[in-house]
């Protein structure tokens, strides 16, 4: 999907475009019906993702004057979706945005309930041979 104008997500943020089906997935994953009428969980492939959680520099034992530490680089906890994962989420948490005509969720990654993912050698997941 190509955009026009770059969309930043932030922080810990997932973009979503949704599935508009019901009952099974593109996937192939049954949603029972009781959790799709009452739209207690949504699907969608991931689109955009944030840089994560931000956390400060450690402060090291010799650092008694943090503030006069010239260089502070950022450092996130990255999330564990990815752009083309296939994410099954909490459909409460997300908000529901229109960017390019075309409707997006942005969830968080705390809403996420489970990620498919079409290549085992993503992010934190060692390959087994």
């Amino acid at each position: 999907m190509t955009f026009r104008k770059k969309l930043l997500i932030v922080g810990d943020n997932i973009m979503v475009k949704p599935e508009d089906g019901t009952g099974r997935t593109r996937s192939g994953l049954y949603l029972p019906a009781t959790v799709v009428d009452k739209d207690q969980v949504m699907a969608g492939w991931v689109v955009e993702v944030g840089p994560g959680l931000a956390y400060p520099d450690p402060i090291s034992p010799e650092d008694e004057e943090p503030w006069k530490r010239r260089h502070q680089s950022a450092r996130y906890i990255p999330p564990q979706a990815t752009e083309g994962d296939y994410a099954i989420f909490m459909r409460k948490a997300g908000v529901e945005i229109t960017y390019e005509d075309e409707p997006f969720l942005i969830v968080p990654n705390s809403a996420l309930l489970a990620l498919i993912r079409d290549d085992l050698e993503g992010p934190g997941i060692p390959r087994l041979d």
